[in-house]
Protein backbone atom coordinates (compact mmCIF):
# COMPACT_ATOMS: atom_id res chain seq x y z
CA UNK A 1 0.00 0.00 0.00
CA UNK A 2 1.32 3.06 -1.40
CA UNK A 3 2.66 5.88 1.36
CA UNK A 4 0.30 8.64 1.88
CA UNK A 5 2.19 11.95 0.33
CA UNK A 6 1.87 14.25 3.11
CA UNK A 7 3.96 11.29 5.10
CA UNK A 8 6.69 11.38 2.10
CA UNK A 9 6.74 14.80 2.45
CA UNK A 10 7.21 15.21 6.60
CA UNK A 11 9.67 12.26 6.14
CA UNK A 12 11.63 13.97 3.66
CA UNK A 13 11.61 16.86 6.07
CA UNK A 14 13.35 14.58 8.93
CA UNK A 15 16.52 13.26 7.23
CA UNK A 16 18.67 14.14 4.42
CA UNK A 17 18.00 12.57 1.40
CA UNK A 18 21.22 10.48 1.44
CA UNK A 19 19.62 8.52 4.66
CA UNK A 20 16.34 7.77 3.40
CA UNK A 21 15.08 5.62 0.53
CA UNK A 22 11.41 5.83 -0.79
CA UNK A 23 12.19 3.89 -4.79
CA UNK A 24 11.38 0.82 -4.91
CA UNK A 25 14.07 -0.79 -6.33
CA UNK A 26 16.28 0.46 -3.53
CA UNK A 27 14.23 -0.46 -0.40
CA UNK A 28 13.56 -3.96 -2.25
CA UNK A 29 16.97 -5.54 -0.07
CA UNK A 30 15.94 -3.92 3.29
CA UNK A 31 12.78 -7.08 3.03
CA UNK A 32 15.54 -9.66 3.96
CA UNK A 33 16.83 -10.71 6.73
CA UNK A 34 18.89 -14.08 7.04
CA UNK A 35 15.94 -16.22 7.11
CA UNK A 36 15.62 -15.99 3.24
CA UNK A 37 11.93 -14.63 3.83
CA UNK A 38 10.75 -10.86 2.38
CA UNK A 39 8.43 -8.42 2.69
CA UNK A 40 9.26 -5.19 0.58
CA UNK A 41 9.14 -1.92 2.72
CA UNK A 42 8.04 1.22 1.10
CA UNK A 43 10.52 3.27 2.51
CA UNK A 44 13.70 3.00 4.36
CA UNK A 45 15.11 5.62 7.26
CA UNK A 46 18.63 5.71 8.29
CA UNK A 47 18.89 7.86 11.08
CA UNK A 48 22.02 8.70 13.13
CA UNK A 49 20.54 10.24 16.25
CA UNK A 50 18.37 9.59 19.06
CA UNK A 51 16.50 12.75 18.57
CA UNK A 52 15.61 12.07 14.49
CA UNK A 53 14.11 8.44 16.27
CA UNK A 54 11.96 10.11 18.39
CA UNK A 55 10.86 12.17 15.59
CA UNK A 56 10.25 9.23 13.07
CA UNK A 57 8.35 6.70 15.52
CA UNK A 58 6.20 10.22 16.65
CA UNK A 59 5.79 10.71 12.72
CA UNK A 60 4.35 6.90 11.90
CA UNK A 61 1.81 7.21 14.85
CA UNK A 62 0.82 10.06 13.50
CA UNK A 63 -0.20 8.73 9.97
CA UNK A 64 -0.03 5.29 11.33
CA UNK A 65 2.52 3.53 9.42
CA UNK A 66 4.08 0.35 10.67
CA UNK A 67 7.71 0.56 11.64
CA UNK A 68 10.69 -2.71 11.53
CA UNK A 69 13.35 -1.62 13.33
CA UNK A 70 16.71 -3.44 11.53
CA UNK A 71 20.47 -3.73 11.51
CA UNK A 72 22.43 -5.88 9.15
CA UNK A 73 19.66 -8.56 8.99
CA UNK A 74 21.85 -11.60 9.87
CA UNK A 75 18.87 -13.31 12.26
CA UNK A 76 17.39 -16.24 10.88
CA UNK A 77 14.21 -15.96 12.06
CA UNK A 78 12.59 -13.20 10.22
CA UNK A 79 12.35 -10.68 12.69
CA UNK A 80 13.02 -7.91 10.67
CA UNK A 81 10.97 -8.56 7.86
CA UNK A 82 8.74 -5.71 7.32
CA UNK A 83 5.45 -8.16 7.09
CA UNK A 84 3.14 -4.78 6.79
CA UNK A 85 5.52 -2.99 4.35
CA UNK A 86 5.45 0.80 6.09
CA UNK A 87 9.20 2.53 7.32
CA UNK A 88 11.80 0.23 7.69
CA UNK A 89 14.42 1.97 9.99
CA UNK A 90 17.73 0.82 10.03
CA UNK A 91 20.10 1.43 12.44
CA UNK A 92 23.33 0.61 10.73
CA UNK A 93 24.35 3.96 10.31
CA UNK A 94 23.87 4.51 14.05
CA UNK A 95 27.41 2.94 15.24
CA UNK A 96 29.36 5.28 17.03
CA UNK A 97 31.65 3.58 20.22
CA UNK A 98 30.49 6.88 22.82
CA UNK A 99 32.40 5.96 25.38
CA UNK A 100 35.02 3.62 26.70
CA UNK A 101 35.40 3.73 30.52
CA UNK A 102 38.08 0.97 31.92
CA UNK A 103 37.81 2.46 35.15
CA UNK A 104 34.86 1.19 35.55
CA UNK A 105 34.07 -1.06 33.29
CA UNK A 106 32.00 0.02 30.97
CA UNK A 107 31.62 0.82 27.66
CA UNK A 108 28.85 2.52 25.62
CA UNK A 109 27.48 2.24 22.07
CA UNK A 110 25.20 3.26 19.67
CA UNK A 111 23.11 0.03 18.30
CA UNK A 112 24.70 -0.02 14.85
CA UNK A 113 28.01 -0.52 16.14
CA UNK A 114 29.62 -4.01 15.00
CA UNK A 115 30.37 -6.69 17.54
CA UNK A 116 33.68 -7.13 16.28
CA UNK A 117 34.16 -2.90 16.99
CA UNK A 118 32.44 -3.41 20.21
CA UNK A 119 35.42 -5.77 20.88
CA UNK A 120 37.99 -4.30 19.59
CA UNK A 121 37.37 -0.60 21.27
CA UNK A 122 37.19 -2.92 24.71
CA UNK A 123 40.49 -4.62 23.61
CA UNK A 124 42.76 -1.91 23.53
CA UNK A 125 41.74 -1.44 27.63
CA UNK A 126 42.54 -4.89 28.33
CA UNK A 127 38.95 -5.95 28.32
CA UNK A 128 35.87 -7.38 26.35
CA UNK A 129 32.69 -7.80 25.97
CA UNK A 130 31.49 -11.97 26.21
CA UNK A 131 28.60 -12.15 23.91
CA UNK A 132 30.14 -13.26 20.79
CA UNK A 133 27.89 -14.23 18.25
CA UNK A 134 28.63 -16.47 15.22
CA UNK A 135 28.15 -13.55 13.02
CA UNK A 136 30.24 -10.70 15.06
CA UNK A 137 32.24 -9.53 12.53
CA UNK A 138 29.22 -8.27 10.67
CA UNK A 139 26.02 -8.14 13.42
CA UNK A 140 24.85 -5.20 15.00
CA UNK A 141 24.89 -4.78 19.06
CA UNK A 142 21.42 -3.60 18.54
CA UNK A 143 20.58 -7.05 17.03
CA UNK A 144 22.49 -8.76 19.34
CA UNK A 145 20.39 -7.16 21.94
CA UNK A 146 17.27 -7.48 20.56
CA UNK A 147 17.72 -11.23 19.91
CA UNK A 148 19.67 -11.86 23.23
CA UNK A 149 22.15 -13.36 21.15
CA UNK A 150 25.32 -14.76 22.83
CA UNK A 151 27.71 -17.89 21.57
CA UNK A 152 29.83 -20.04 23.01
CA UNK A 153 31.06 -17.90 25.79
CA UNK A 154 27.54 -17.95 27.29
CA UNK A 155 28.41 -20.99 29.28
CA UNK A 156 30.73 -18.73 31.56
CA UNK A 157 30.42 -15.15 30.92
CA UNK A 158 26.55 -15.26 30.22
CA UNK A 159 24.14 -13.48 27.55
CA UNK A 160 23.96 -10.07 26.79
CA UNK A 161 21.36 -9.50 29.96
CA UNK A 162 23.88 -10.21 32.11
CA UNK A 163 26.29 -8.43 30.13
CA UNK A 164 24.33 -5.00 29.80
CA UNK A 165 24.04 -2.58 32.70
CA UNK A 166 21.27 -0.05 30.87
CA UNK A 167 19.92 1.67 28.18
CA UNK A 168 18.78 4.54 25.89
CA UNK A 169 15.21 4.00 23.83
CA UNK A 170 12.38 5.13 22.40
CA UNK A 171 9.28 3.16 22.89
CA UNK A 172 6.73 2.54 19.81
CA UNK A 173 4.77 5.93 20.57
CA UNK A 174 8.08 7.74 20.48
CA UNK A 175 8.91 8.41 24.32
CA UNK A 176 12.56 8.61 25.31
CA UNK A 177 13.29 6.52 28.01
CA UNK A 178 16.53 5.38 29.90
CA UNK A 179 16.81 1.89 31.66
CA UNK A 180 19.23 0.57 33.91
CA UNK A 181 22.20 1.95 36.04
CA UNK A 182 25.68 3.08 35.13
CA UNK A 183 26.65 0.65 38.35
CA UNK A 184 27.13 -3.64 39.37
CA UNK A 185 24.57 -2.78 41.30
CA UNK A 186 20.83 -0.91 41.29
CA UNK A 187 16.95 -2.08 42.40
CA UNK A 188 15.10 0.66 41.92
CA UNK A 189 12.49 0.20 39.63
CA UNK A 190 11.36 -2.56 37.47
CA UNK A 191 14.34 -3.96 35.11
CA UNK A 192 13.07 -2.25 32.02
CA UNK A 193 16.63 -3.43 30.29
CA UNK A 194 16.11 -6.86 30.85
CA UNK A 195 12.72 -6.77 29.48
CA UNK A 196 13.74 -4.94 26.25
CA UNK A 197 16.72 -7.46 25.77
CA UNK A 198 15.96 -10.34 23.62
CA UNK A 199 12.02 -8.57 22.98
CA UNK A 200 12.86 -8.49 18.89
CA UNK A 201 12.35 -4.79 18.95
CA UNK A 202 8.51 -4.93 19.63
CA UNK A 203 8.82 -2.88 22.74
CA UNK A 204 11.49 -0.02 22.27
CA UNK A 205 14.36 1.17 20.00
CA UNK A 206 17.31 0.93 21.46
CA UNK A 207 19.66 4.02 20.61
CA UNK A 208 21.96 2.95 23.36
CA UNK A 209 23.68 0.83 24.91
CA UNK A 210 25.82 0.34 28.55
CA UNK A 211 27.75 -2.58 28.03
CA UNK A 212 29.64 -4.37 31.03
CA UNK A 213 33.03 -5.37 30.22
CA UNK A 214 35.39 -8.18 31.63
CA UNK A 215 38.89 -8.06 32.17
CA UNK A 216 40.84 -10.51 29.14
CA UNK A 217 41.73 -13.65 30.49
CA UNK A 218 45.46 -13.79 30.97
CA UNK A 219 46.02 -17.31 28.98
CA UNK A 220 43.33 -19.53 26.89
CA UNK A 221 44.01 -23.31 26.26
CA UNK A 222 42.05 -25.20 23.68
CA UNK A 223 41.11 -29.11 23.45
CA UNK A 224 39.21 -31.15 21.22
CA UNK A 225 38.13 -34.26 22.46
CA UNK A 226 36.21 -37.20 19.90
CA UNK A 227 33.88 -39.98 21.06
CA UNK A 228 32.63 -43.29 19.60
CA UNK A 229 29.54 -42.45 20.18
CA UNK A 230 26.85 -39.51 21.09
CA UNK A 231 25.99 -41.04 24.69
CA UNK A 232 29.54 -40.78 25.55
CA UNK A 233 29.82 -37.01 24.58
CA UNK A 234 26.61 -36.31 26.18
CA UNK A 235 28.04 -38.18 29.55
CA UNK A 236 31.37 -36.34 28.87
CA UNK A 237 29.30 -32.81 29.00
CA UNK A 238 27.53 -33.75 31.65
CA UNK A 239 30.68 -34.52 33.67
CA UNK A 240 32.42 -31.81 32.74
CA UNK A 241 29.83 -29.16 33.70
CA UNK A 242 29.38 -30.53 36.85
CA UNK A 243 32.74 -29.72 38.03
CA UNK A 244 34.06 -27.04 39.54
CA UNK A 245 36.43 -25.55 36.38
CA UNK A 246 34.05 -23.25 33.96
CA UNK A 247 35.14 -24.02 30.06
CA UNK A 248 34.61 -20.79 28.40
CA UNK A 249 33.59 -22.50 25.48
CA UNK A 250 31.88 -26.16 25.49
CA UNK A 251 30.72 -26.78 21.90
CA UNK A 252 29.70 -30.10 20.33
CA UNK A 253 29.40 -31.68 16.87
CA UNK A 254 27.45 -34.83 16.49
CA UNK A 255 28.62 -37.70 13.81
CA UNK A 256 26.28 -36.99 10.94
CA UNK A 257 28.02 -33.38 11.09
CA UNK A 258 31.57 -34.89 11.42
CA UNK A 259 30.94 -36.67 8.32
CA UNK A 260 29.99 -33.75 6.62
CA UNK A 261 33.07 -32.13 7.50
CA UNK A 262 35.08 -35.12 6.66
CA UNK A 263 33.35 -34.86 2.96
CA UNK A 264 33.98 -31.13 2.32
CA UNK A 265 37.20 -30.13 4.19
CA UNK A 266 40.50 -31.05 4.70
CA UNK A 267 40.58 -31.20 8.69
CA UNK A 268 41.23 -34.20 10.43
CA UNK A 269 39.20 -36.63 11.74
CA UNK A 270 39.13 -40.09 13.22
CA UNK A 271 37.24 -42.54 11.59
CA UNK A 272 34.35 -43.99 13.83
CA UNK A 273 33.91 -40.75 15.44
CA UNK A 274 30.43 -40.54 16.68
CA UNK A 275 30.53 -36.96 18.27
CA UNK A 276 33.18 -34.42 19.11
CA UNK A 277 33.50 -31.55 21.67
CA UNK A 278 35.33 -28.42 21.51
CA UNK A 279 36.65 -26.73 24.47
CA UNK A 280 38.43 -23.52 25.99
CA UNK A 281 39.65 -22.92 29.14
CA UNK A 282 40.65 -19.56 30.02
CA UNK A 283 42.32 -17.89 33.21
CA UNK A 284 45.36 -16.90 34.89
CA UNK A 285 48.54 -18.90 33.68
CA UNK A 286 49.32 -20.23 37.00
CA UNK A 287 46.26 -22.18 37.68
CA UNK A 288 45.72 -22.71 34.24
CA UNK A 289 47.57 -26.11 33.30
CA UNK A 290 45.31 -27.85 36.98
CA UNK A 291 42.16 -26.64 35.33
CA UNK A 292 42.93 -27.89 32.11
CA UNK A 293 43.88 -31.21 33.94
CA UNK A 294 40.26 -31.00 35.68
CA UNK A 295 38.34 -30.83 32.20
CA UNK A 296 40.32 -33.35 30.62
CA UNK A 297 39.81 -35.72 33.51
CA UNK A 298 36.30 -35.18 33.24
CA UNK A 299 36.25 -35.55 29.13
CA UNK A 300 37.50 -39.02 29.45
CA UNK A 301 34.40 -41.38 30.06
CA UNK A 302 33.90 -44.24 28.65
CA UNK A 303 33.70 -44.11 24.77
CA UNK A 304 36.63 -41.03 24.66
CA UNK A 305 38.49 -42.39 21.47
CA UNK A 306 41.23 -39.24 22.05
CA UNK A 307 41.50 -35.52 23.66
CA UNK A 308 43.74 -33.24 21.91
CA UNK A 309 45.56 -30.15 23.29
CA UNK A 310 46.73 -27.26 21.16
CA UNK A 311 49.94 -25.83 21.91
CA UNK A 312 50.44 -23.32 19.75
CA UNK A 313 48.17 -20.71 17.49
CA UNK A 314 48.77 -23.05 14.48
CA UNK A 315 47.15 -25.77 16.77
CA UNK A 316 44.54 -24.34 17.70
CA UNK A 317 43.22 -23.07 14.28
CA UNK A 318 43.82 -26.57 13.14
CA UNK A 319 41.34 -28.03 15.75
CA UNK A 320 38.71 -25.13 15.28
CA UNK A 321 38.87 -25.67 11.62
CA UNK A 322 36.63 -28.86 12.42
CA UNK A 323 33.72 -26.47 13.67
CA UNK A 324 34.55 -23.20 10.91
CA UNK A 325 34.39 -26.67 7.84
CA UNK A 326 30.29 -27.42 9.44
CA UNK A 327 28.31 -24.25 8.20
CA UNK A 328 30.19 -24.38 4.56
CA UNK A 329 29.30 -27.88 4.16
CA UNK A 330 25.91 -27.58 5.48
CA UNK A 331 25.21 -24.67 2.80
CA UNK A 332 26.53 -27.03 0.49
CA UNK A 333 24.48 -30.09 1.13
CA UNK A 334 21.38 -27.88 2.09
CA UNK A 335 21.05 -24.16 1.53
CA UNK A 336 17.81 -23.98 2.20
CA UNK A 337 17.28 -26.72 5.70
CA UNK A 338 15.81 -25.98 8.75
CA UNK A 339 17.67 -24.62 11.46
CA UNK A 340 16.28 -24.52 15.04
CA UNK A 341 18.52 -23.64 18.45
CA UNK A 342 16.69 -25.56 21.35
CA UNK A 343 17.51 -25.56 24.59
CA UNK A 344 17.60 -28.17 27.48
CA UNK A 345 19.01 -28.68 30.78
CA UNK A 346 22.70 -29.82 30.44
CA UNK A 347 21.93 -33.44 32.18
CA UNK A 348 18.50 -33.50 29.46
CA UNK A 349 21.14 -33.37 26.16
CA UNK A 350 20.94 -37.21 25.59
CA UNK A 351 17.39 -37.68 25.97
CA UNK A 352 17.23 -34.95 23.76
CA UNK A 353 19.72 -36.42 20.90
CA UNK A 354 18.15 -39.92 20.95
CA UNK A 355 14.73 -38.70 20.64
CA UNK A 356 16.32 -36.50 17.54
CA UNK A 357 17.96 -39.33 16.02
CA UNK A 358 14.20 -41.44 16.50
CA UNK A 359 12.50 -38.17 14.74
CA UNK A 360 14.92 -38.21 11.82
CA UNK A 361 14.53 -42.11 11.65
CA UNK A 362 10.56 -41.91 11.17
CA UNK A 363 10.17 -38.84 9.15
CA UNK A 364 12.77 -39.88 6.38
CA UNK A 365 14.47 -36.49 7.64
CA UNK A 366 18.61 -36.15 8.30
CA UNK A 367 19.04 -34.24 11.03
CA UNK A 368 22.71 -32.87 12.00
CA UNK A 369 23.17 -31.61 15.78
CA UNK A 370 25.82 -28.60 16.82
CA UNK A 371 25.85 -26.14 19.21
CA UNK A 372 26.72 -24.70 22.50
CA UNK A 373 26.50 -27.59 25.13
CA UNK A 374 27.60 -26.08 28.23
CA UNK A 375 24.14 -24.86 28.29
CA UNK A 376 22.37 -26.99 26.98
CA UNK A 377 21.75 -24.84 23.21
CA UNK A 378 21.80 -27.48 20.37
CA UNK A 379 21.25 -26.18 16.69
CA UNK A 380 19.18 -28.65 15.24
CA UNK A 381 19.16 -28.90 11.63
CA UNK A 382 17.06 -30.28 9.49
CA UNK A 383 18.34 -31.59 6.27
CA UNK A 384 15.26 -31.05 3.47
CA UNK A 385 14.75 -29.36 0.14
CA UNK A 386 11.51 -27.46 1.13
CA UNK A 387 10.44 -27.21 -2.71
CA UNK A 388 9.98 -30.67 -2.51
CA UNK A 389 6.19 -31.21 -1.53
CA UNK A 390 7.10 -34.36 0.62
CA UNK A 391 9.62 -33.24 2.40
CA UNK A 392 8.45 -29.67 3.39
CA UNK A 393 4.90 -31.95 4.67
CA UNK A 394 7.34 -34.32 6.58
CA UNK A 395 9.59 -31.62 8.29
CA UNK A 396 6.43 -29.62 9.64
CA UNK A 397 5.16 -32.69 11.48
CA UNK A 398 8.89 -33.38 12.85
CA UNK A 399 9.39 -29.55 13.55
CA UNK A 400 6.18 -30.17 15.80
CA UNK A 401 7.58 -33.17 17.08
CA UNK A 402 10.97 -31.48 18.22
CA UNK A 403 9.34 -28.20 20.02
CA UNK A 404 7.08 -31.03 22.21
CA UNK A 405 10.38 -33.25 22.89
CA UNK A 406 11.99 -30.09 23.81
CA UNK A 407 9.14 -28.95 26.17
CA UNK A 408 8.44 -32.12 27.82
CA UNK A 409 12.48 -32.66 28.68
CA UNK A 410 11.69 -29.03 30.37
CA UNK A 411 13.57 -26.97 27.49
CA UNK A 412 12.65 -23.78 25.79
CA UNK A 413 12.01 -23.69 21.88
CA UNK A 414 14.89 -20.75 21.24
CA UNK A 415 18.11 -19.89 23.16
CA UNK A 416 19.91 -17.08 21.25
CA UNK A 417 17.93 -17.57 17.90
CA UNK A 418 15.08 -15.37 18.76
CA UNK A 419 10.85 -16.30 18.03
CA UNK A 420 10.70 -13.53 15.13
CA UNK A 421 8.19 -14.66 12.51
CA UNK A 422 9.77 -18.87 11.99
CA UNK A 423 8.56 -19.64 16.00
CA UNK A 424 5.86 -17.01 16.42
CA UNK A 425 3.14 -19.85 15.81
CA UNK A 426 4.26 -22.11 18.45
CA UNK A 427 5.20 -19.83 21.42
CA UNK A 428 1.92 -20.97 22.92
CA UNK A 429 3.24 -24.14 23.00
CA UNK A 430 5.85 -23.08 25.60
CA UNK A 431 4.31 -20.19 27.42
CA UNK A 432 0.72 -20.23 29.06
CA UNK A 433 -2.48 -18.54 27.67
CA UNK A 434 -2.46 -16.01 31.15
CA UNK A 435 1.21 -15.11 30.99
CA UNK A 436 0.80 -14.23 27.07
CA UNK A 437 -2.04 -11.69 27.98
CA UNK A 438 0.28 -10.16 30.19
CA UNK A 439 3.02 -9.93 27.71
CA UNK A 440 0.16 -8.57 25.16
CA UNK A 441 -0.49 -5.96 27.36
CA UNK A 442 3.23 -4.94 28.38
CA UNK A 443 3.40 -5.13 24.67
CA UNK A 444 0.45 -2.65 24.39
CA UNK A 445 2.14 -0.01 27.22
CA UNK A 446 4.89 0.30 25.04
CA UNK A 447 3.27 0.65 21.36
CA UNK A 448 -0.53 1.57 21.62
CA UNK A 449 -0.80 1.68 17.96
CA UNK A 450 0.93 -2.08 17.45
CA UNK A 451 3.08 -0.10 15.10
CA UNK A 452 6.73 -1.39 16.13
CA UNK A 453 7.89 -4.57 14.36
CA UNK A 454 4.16 -5.71 14.12
CA UNK A 455 3.23 -9.73 13.92
CA UNK A 456 6.67 -11.13 15.51
CA UNK A 457 7.45 -12.65 19.11
CA UNK A 458 3.90 -13.53 20.10
CA UNK A 459 1.33 -15.38 18.14
CA UNK A 460 -1.84 -13.21 17.92
CA UNK A 461 -4.17 -13.64 20.44
CA UNK A 462 -7.58 -15.39 19.86
CA UNK A 463 -10.85 -14.14 18.43
CA UNK A 464 -13.43 -14.44 20.53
Amino acid sequence: MPLPPDFLAALANLLPPADLLTEASDCWTYGYDNSKRHAPPEAVAFPREHDQIVSLVCLCNEFHIPITPRGRGTGTTGATVPTHGGLVLSLERMDKILRVDPDNRLLVAQPGATNLAVQQAAAAHGFFWPPDPTSAAVCTIGGNLAYNSAGPRAVKYGTPRENTLGLRAVTGDGRSIRTGVMTTKGVVGYDLTRLIIGSEGTLAIITEAVLKLTPKPAAKRTLQAVYADLDSAARAIAAIMAQPVVPCALEFIDGSAIEMIRSHSRAELPQGAGALLMIEVDGPPTSLEEAVGEIMRAAKVSGCLSVKIATTQAEVEALWATRKALSPALRTIAPKKINEDVVVPVSRIPALIEGLQALGRRHEITIVNFGHAGNGNIHVNLLIDPDDPRQAAAAEHCLQEVFELVLRLEGTLSGEHGVGLVKRDYVALEIDAATLTLMRGIKHQFDPLGLLNADKALPPAAIT
